[in-house]
C-alpha cells in the first residue's frame, strides 16, 4: 500500500528520474526556486505528462491540474534536497557513481555508441554523465532526508484502534482472497555429499583461475547460480561488509584487489569471491555461487519419504502438526504446526519480523518465490494435503515438499480481527504523512521560495508554498 499525498508525489518524482536523465536538460525558463535550487518549466511539463500517463494506465484520474501537482512534487524534492545539505544527511555516493555508469552504458548501447549518444543528446558524454550524477544525487539526498523525517515515526495499538474507528468504513481497502497453508519440507539425506560436490567444483574452478587456465568472469557467466552471472559474477554495486552475509564479508575483508577467496559457505550456498577494488568502506567484488545439487535418485528418495508420511496423515496415524514438528526441515514453520508465514522473507530482506503474516495473496506466491506452492494448493480444498513435489527454498536449494490448505479467507473489506497488521500499516502511513506535512510546512516557512506568477494561483496541497 502506497503512501498518498505529498510523500507519494516525491517518490514518483524520483522514480521518473532515470527516464528524465536520458533526455537533454532544456535550458528554459525557471518557474520556481526553493532554497538554492531552481525548477524548470520543461521538468514540470515532463513530470506532469508522466504523472497523467501513469494514472491513465492505472485507471484513475485526479481533480488537480497535473502541472500544479507536478510543480509541488518537484518543489518538495528541492526542499528536501536543500534541507539534507543543511542537516549533513549522508548518501551513498559510490552507489550513485555506479548507477550513472550503468545508465550511460545503457544509453550508449541504445544509441549505437558514444558518438551517436552525444549527437542525440547534443552534448559531450562527460556532460551527460555530470547532469545525470547531479540529478541522482539530488534524488538520493531528498530520499534520505524524507526517511530521516518519517523513519522514526512509530504507532501503538491504541492508535490503530482509533484509526479504524474514525475512518469511513467505505474507505477501508478491499482485501483480496488469501490462502493460509502448512508445509512439510525435506532435503535429501545426501545433503552432506551434495555440499561436498559443490565445494569440490568451486575448488576446481578456483585452481583453473589461479593457474590462468580460465577467467573468473567467464566461469561466473557459465556456472554461477544467481543473477550476477550475466555480469560475470560482479555485484551490481559496491557494498559495505554489514550488507553482506557474515561468511562472505569475512572472506572479502581479508582479500587484496585481484585475490580470490577460499570456498566459503553462506546462507545462500557456496562461493568463491574475488575483490575488484575497495574504496573506503565499500567493496566492489565478483563471486561464483553454487548450490548443492542432487541426483535424480536422491531427489526421488526425498519425495517418497514425504509421500509415505502423507499416507500416514491421511490414515489418521499421525497429525499433520506432529508430522511437521518431527520431520520437516523448515525451522520456522515446523514449530507452528507447519503453517507457513513470511517470517523468513522479512528476516532476510526487511529485518523486521514483527510484521509476520500467515495469509498470502495470490500474487504473493510469485513475489516470494512460492509458485510451486500455489500450483499445488490451487487443486486442494481446505483440509486437504498435496502429494510430494520438488521445489527450492529461498536460497535456491533443491528439496521436496508437501502442502496442506488450511483455509481460504474470502475477499472482504479490511477488519481489525482479520487484517490488523494491514490496518496498522495504513495507520502508520497516515501518521507518517501527517508528521511529514507538519515538518514540510515549517521548513517551507523557513526557506526561500519563489513561484512564477503563472503558477501561484494554482491548487497546492500544502498552502504554505504561496507566501
Amino acid at each position: 500500500m502506497w503512501m498518498k499525498g505529498c510523500i507519494a508525489a516525491v517518490v514518483l518524482a524520483c522514480a521518473a528520474g532515470d527516464a528524465c536523465a536520458q533526455r537533454q536538460v532544456m535550458l528554459d525558463r525557471v518557474v520556481a526556486v526553493v532554497g538554492g535550487s531552481s525548477v524548470l518549466y520543461s521538468d514540470v511539463a515532463d513530470y506532469a505528462q508522466r504523472l497523467t500517463a501513469r494514472r491513465r494506465a492505472e485507471g484513475y484520474t485526479s481533480d488537480r491540474d497535473p502541472m500544479n501537482e507536478a510543480l509541488e512534487a518537484l518543489m518538495t524534492q528541492k526542499l528536501l534536497y536543500n534541507q539534507a545539505l543543511i542537516d549533513s544527511v549522508e548518501v551513498n555516493l559510490s552507489d550513485i557513481a555506479v548507477r550513472v555508469e550503468e545508465q550511460v552504458a545503457l544509453m550508449a548501447e541504445e544509441a549505437g555508441g558514444i558518438a551517436q549518444l552525444e549527437e542525440r543528446e547534443h552534448m559531450a558524454v562527460f556532460n551527460i554523465r555530470d547532469a545525470m550524477r547531479r540529478r541522482y544525487e539530488e534524488q538520493a539526498y531528498a530520499g534520505s532526508m524524507q526517511n530521516e523525517v518519517v523513519g522514526k515515526v512509530r504507532i501503538i495499538p491504541g492508535e490503530v484502534d482509533r484509526f479504524y474507528r474514525r475512518i469511513d468504513k467505505d474507505s477501508l481497502p478491499i482485501i483480496p482472497e488469501q490462502y493460509v497453508y502448512a508445509q512439510i519440507t525435506r532435503f535429501p539425506k545426501s545433503m552432506v555429499q551434495a555440499k561436498q560436490r559443490a565445494r569440490e567444483r568451486l575448488l576446481e574452478m578456483r585452481e583453473r583461475i589461479i593457474k590462468g587456465d580460465a577467467r573468473f568472469e567467464t566461469l561466473a557467466r557459465m556456472y554461477s547460480q544467481d543473477g550476477t552471472a550475466l555480469r560475470g559474477g560482479e555485484m551490481p554495486q559496491p557494498m559495505a561488509l554489514n550488507e553482506l552475509d557474515a561468511a562472505v564479508a569475512g572472506a572479502l575483508e581479508k582479500l587484496r584487489p585481484g585475490q580470490i577467496s577460499e570456498v566459503v559457505e553462506s546462507q545462500f550456498g557456496f562461493h568463491i569471491v574475488q575483490l575488484i577494488e575497495k574504496r573506503g568502506a565499500m567493496y566492489r567484488f565478483r563471486h561464483i555461487l553454487l548450490h548443492p545439487t542432487y541426483t535424480d535418485d536422491e531427489l526421488v528418495e526425498a519425495m517418497r519419504t514425504l509421500d509415505s508420511l502423507v499416507r500416514l496423515v491421511r490414515a489418521d496415524s499421525i497429525t499433520f502438526d506432529r508430522a511437521a514438528l518431527e520431520y520437516s526441515d523448515d525451522p520456522h514453520s515446523k514449530m507452528n504446526g507447519g503453517v507457513v508465514s513470511n517470517h523468513d522473507i522479512l528476516e532476510r530482506y526487511a529485518g523486521d519480523v514483527k510484521l509476520t503474516q500467515t495469509a498470502f495473496f495470490k500474487e504473493d506466491f510469485g513475489h516470494f518465490g512460492k509458485l510451486d506452492d500455489y500450483n499445488a494448493l490451487r487443486s486442494l480444498k481446505p483440509g486437504q494435503i498435496s502429494s510430494a513435489f520438488l521445489t527450492q527454498d529461498m536460497a535456491g536449494n533443491q528439496m521436496a515438499k508437501v502442502v496442506k490448505l488450511v483455509r481460504i479467507i474470502p475477499t472482504h473489506r479490511a477488519s481489525l480481527n482479520e487484517d490488523y497488521l494491514r490496518l496498522e500499516e495504513l495507520a502508520l502511513r497516515a501518521k507518517q504523512e501527517r508528521v511529514f506535512d507538519e515538518w514540510l510546512a515549517r521548513k517551507i516557512d523557513a526557506m526561500y521560495v519563489f513561484i512564477d506568477p503563472e503558477f501561484r494561483s494554482g491548487e497546492f496541497r500544502n498552502p504554505h508554498w504561496v507566501k
